[in-house]
């Protein structure tokens, strides 16, 4: 009797499942684009850059854009050698969640190459802001490429980041562009490096003064995550930086994590089960209240 109810219910889930359609897939694809930038010395870079795009082909249109960038290796050879920037599980969650996702792959950085516009100077002659303006000017070429496509959303619009990038999201606050309505930033800064000079980053007085520069204009909402064992920044310093912003008139939330591994800095990458649940309750809060 058992082995006849088996069979039977094996017979309707299989049933089921080719009566059900077909399930929506998140697609892939890359796209060279047109970028142009101005560097630490005023001169102008212009060139292509990849940009990598994810999006789910069943999620409402038009789709919110997505630009997601990378972060910043402490090595020149490191930076040559990051391929093409993809970010596969967190832009595949950000598609499932009905964004039009961009992972640009920036000038000076793998597949793209070129010269480093992004160079913030030595460690005792740190020279923030063109290189952070630098990275914002490529994702708003980006976000304006996205919006571009029919499918796209003129005015619903996320920009998120990495290291670097996350600095670069803040950047992006700073500069209010109509139609993001959030940033996220993921162990935002910069002048680290875990080997040399663990959790104690150059110019730490500079880069407390870039944030309070952004927040003198930023005015849309930012979210802020990191780990307490960042061997970048360390678990005081980006508190700082985030008292700082807010008290120049930035609005953000900052939340810190425990510990992960030998080195927190790349939770956005190693834990995203710990980041998803907050990342949605801020989307939901700030301009995306039916994301699934």
């Amino acid at each position: 009797m058992m082995l006849r109810h088996t069979r039977l219910t094996t017979l309707l889930i299989a049933c089921v499942a080719l009566a059900a359609p077909a399930s929506a897939k998140v697609i892939q694809e890359q796209r060279w684009i047109d970028a142009r930038v101005t560097d630490a010395s005023g001169g102008e870079v212009a060139q292509k850059i990849m940009v990598t795009i994810f999006h789910d082909d069943a999620a409402s249109k038009p789709y919110p854009a997505l630009v997601l960038n990378h972060g910043r290796a402490s090595e020149a050879k490191d930076r040559r050698a990051l391929g093409r920037a993809q970010y596969t599980i967190a832009s595949t969650w950000f598609a499932e969640r009905g964004f039009m996702v961009a992972v640009p792959t920036r000038i000076g950085y793998g597949v793209s190459s070129g010269p480093d516009v992004e160079n913030n100077g030595s460690c005792n002659k740190k020279n923030y802001p063109p290189g952070y303006a630098a990275s914002a000017a490529q994702t708003l070429t980006v976000l304006a490429y996205l919006r571009g496509w029919k499918e796209v959303a003129k005015d619903r619009a996320v920009v998120v980041g990495q290291s670097y990038g996350g600095a670069t999201a803040v950047a992006i606050a700073a500069a209010n562009t109509p139609g993001v309505q959030a940033t996220i930033n993921f162990a935002g800064g910069g002048g680290g490096n875990p080997k040399t000079m663990p959790e104690q980053p150059c110019g730490q007085t500079k880069l407390k003064q870039l944030f309070a520069d952004y927040g003198k204009t930023a005015r849309i909402p930012t979210l802020w995550i990191y780990a307490e064992n960042d061997r970048y920044f360390g678990p005081t310093l980006p508190k700082t930086w985030f008292d700082a912003f807010k008290a120049a008139g930035g609005r953000g939330e900052f939340k810190m994590y425990p510990r992960l591994g030998e080195d927190g800095h790349g939770m956005f990458v190693r834990a995203p089960e710990w980041w998803q649940p907050k990342v949605l309750e801020f989307l939901r809060a700030n301009g995306y209240a039916d994301i699934k």
